[in-house]
């Protein structure tokens, strides 16, 4: 099964790449790897929905962080499809890095990054379990409760 096929199983349409907000590429590839830009928790509709704004802990729950951070992948599946044509070519996800907009003293860090890990394994079976860091930090651009980098291994690269 393709990685296009699982994302139609999870009714996932993937939406157009973000155009990055600064002075950054949304992704690099380099020799046999591809690393995609920090991605934020951006709705189909290309805005980041209410629930997905401010802090872990006080604005946003756990349940709402989650789903962030699934979106966060989402958007990074699109800018991987971007990047490389064609899903399948990602011979593993190396590594994600999550950062999470949290109020002092939260410390579910690791729960709310599952909502991307998850779905990552998901949608890319085995090639798609990885390395992760996950840290909380002081604030997001654009008040978002989480953002989420990745990089990927490229077969044939």
């Amino acid at each position: 099964m393709t990685a296009e096929d699982r994302l139609a199983e999870l009714g996932i349409s993937l939406p157009s790449p973000a155009a990055p907000v600064a002075n950054y590429l949304p992704f690099v590839v380099s020799g046999s790897f591809l690393f995609v830009s920090g991605q934020l928790a951006f709705g189909p509709d290309g805005k980041v929905d209410p629930a997905h704004i401010g802090k872990l802990g006080v604005a946003v729950s756990d349940t709402a962080g989650q789903a962030a951070a699934r979106l966060c992948v989402i958007n990074i599946l699109a800018q991987a499809k971007a990047a490389l044509s064609d899903l399948d070519r990602i011979s593993r996800c190396v590594r994600l890095g999550g950062f999470i907009n949290a109020a002092p003293g939260f410390s579910n860090l690791a729960g709310v990054m599952n909502g991307a890990s998850d779905l990552m394994v998901d949608v890319l079976g085995d090639k798609g379990r990885h390395a992760r860091s996950t840290v909380g930090v002081a604030e997001l651009p654009l008040d978002c409760a989480v953002e989420i980098e990745a990089l990927f291994e490229i077969a044939g690269a």
